[in-house]
């Protein structure tokens, strides 16, 4: 039995006890929630990180204790893409489905539109159309934007290159519509296009001129070009060739060593190809080895804003030893050497290791000092500055003069600058010829025509050679394209068409015909008899 004094005892003990044990729990609460964190805390669970494994310790983080599931193998491609971003515009990461593909158009067939693209600033660009290519037969042309795909919008959006290659790859007699945004044309322009099993040659034709130029044009240089360029200059040696035109306009490179074999054809033995300087690499001196097919005649090459690397390599050689004449516009500017680092999935790393120079002394890269945005814009900024159509808008880098052989002077900065400039041909007469070559019309009344008419055009002309000497677009067909044209296409021509407009478009049509009847060797001969490069070019004397 409890006294007073124990009740009371009791009573105060309990009483203080009420009193504390909200504060008891509350800090029994903080100190489970802080040994919780800490028991749970990654640093407890992962092994403590060294200073050379954060990126793996990162993604080890992520995996434990991340709030929803990863992927580690996305993120790791983007961690490595990000990481490259920093470098140059050319280091890059390429996944096993993109390595397949860009190995594919060098090296095998593929089925598809027939373009080489570059994602740039979140816009597909079109840096080349494979010769003989559906893209190409319809319209497309290097420099165009792919804005749409089958309607739908793809500009702006994030695209990135399997989608790109899901959107456009397909199986052979499927068709897909894009539309596209052409530098200097404020319209968008719409094009249906026929995949198909895409061609793998890289010279697309050679051909005589004239009794004395020979002409072949290469598209690439991928596996087989060497071959085809010697084959291609044993055929017009053989047809008296004493001066070549090399065009090389639209080359967006290719392998180096079949670049190479390339300018050794045209190289006397001991002369300097290109040599190769890197912080890391011994300096790498290329000279011509062996008897070329076409080492004395007068020889002219031609390029644009669309030639780069392997291109630029020839036409820095050619330039720089004095061999030959260079015509046209400054080239890309891509100089840089990528060493290609393979992964068991099949996926790379195409690492920057060295710079490309020519036999003077010359950088072929453009600058990137200004980031990636910069880097590809500055191709449109040519177009904005003037420099396509006046040689004078070119600035050169007073402290980047260099000598030729025979001690003309060249300068560096990027790109090869032409010894023969031609500018962009922009003629306002002709603007109703711009209008209906864009729109695509033609190819599709030329492949109507020619589909209809086959039988009776190879009987009147049974070879390329005879269809580009006699065949005609006489008044009578000229009118019927324009009646189809106008029947179908937004854009109309109901006034007539001026007299430069008219000449074009029957040269142009002649040529889409030929395309269908004896491929590029009934198209580039016509088209190129109103060519004011090819023009230029033949006028050129050594």
């Amino acid at each position: 039995m409890l006294s007073d004094n124990d009740f009371q005892n009791e009573y105060h003990f309990n009483n203080n006890r009420n009193i504390r044990l909200p504060l008891y729990l509350t800090l029994a609460f903080i100190v489970g929630a802080l040994m919780t964190f800490y028991l749970l805390s990654p640093r407890h669970t992962i092994l403590k990180p060294s200073s050379n494994n954060k990126f793996e310790t990162v993604l080890d983080y992520l995996e434990a204790v991340y709030v929803d599931t990863i992927n580690r193998e996305q993120l790791t491609e983007e961690a490595i893409n990000a990481m490259l971003q920093y470098l140059d515009p050319h280091s890059v990461y390429v996944n096993a489905q993109e390595n397949k593909l860009m190995m594919e158009s060098l090296d095998g067939e593929f089925e598809g539109v027939g373009i080489q693209y570059s994602v740039m600033n979140d816009t597909v660009m079109v840096i080349a159309t494979i010769s003989g290519g559906p893209s190409e037969k319809v319209g497309v042309r290097a420099g165009d934007r792919i804005v749409t795909v089958n309607d739908s919008n793809i500009a702006g959006v994030g695209i990135g290159n399997n989608d790109v290659v899901r959107l456009l790859r397909g199986p052979k007699g499927t068709k897909v519509n894009v539309g596209i945004r052409r530098q200097g044309f404020a319209e968008l322009y719409s094009y249906t296009i026929t995949r198909a099993e895409i061609p793998t040659y890289t010279v697309d034709v050679d051909y005589m001129i004239d009794s004395k130029t020979g002409y072949v044009k290469i598209n690439q240089f991928g596996k087989t070009t060497g071959d085809e360029f010697e084959a291609a200059l044993k055929r017009l040696n053989a047809k008296g060739m004493q001066k070549l035109i090399l065009d090389l306009r639209g080359n967006s490179g290719g392998y180096l060593e079949t670049c190479i074999r390339v300018c050794d054809e045209l190289l006397k033995k001991n002369e300097l190809i290109v040599y190769t300087e890197g912080r890391n690499v011994k300096t790498d001196k290329i000279y011509a080895t062996r008897y070329g097919h076409f080492e004395q005649g007068d020889l002219v090459v031609l390029i644009d804003d669309f030639s780069a690397s392997a291109s630029e390599i020839v036409a820095g050689c050619v330039q720089d030893n004095d061999r030959g004449t260079i015509v046209g516009r400054r080239s890309f500017g891509k100089g840089l050497v990528q060493r290609q680092v393979d992964f068991d999935d099949n996926s790379s790393v195409r690492l920057t290791i060295a710079r490309y120079h020519t036999p003077s002394g010359r950088c072929i890269q453009k600058t990137y000092v200004n980031g990636a945005v910069a880097y590809n814009e500055e191709l449109f900024d040519r177009y904005l500055n003037g420099e396509m159509e006046h040689q004078d808008s070119i600035k050169f880098d007073e402290n980047l003069k260099y000598k030729t052989k025979n001690g003309r002077t060249v300068y560096g900065g990027g790109g090869i600058m032409p010894d023969i400039f031609v500018p962009l041909d922009r003629d306002s007469s002709m603007n109703d010829f711009y209008l209906i070559v864009n729109s695509g019309k033609m190819y599709n009344f030329a492949f109507d025509y020619t589909t209809e008419n086959s039988a009776k055009l190879k009987k009147r002309f049974p070879n390329a050679e005879s269809f580009v000497k006699n065949m005609t677009v006489d008044e009578s067909l000229f009118k019927s394209f324009m009646d189809y044209y106008n029947k179908v296409s937004d854009k109309k021509c109901e006034k007539t068409v001026t007299k430069a407009s008219e000449k074009e478009l029957k040269v142009w049509l002649k040529a889409f015909i030929g395309r269908n009847l004896y491929q590029d060797a009934a198209f580039y001969p016509v088209i190129n008899s109103t060519d004011k490069v090819i023009e230029a070019a033949m006028k050129v004397k050594k």
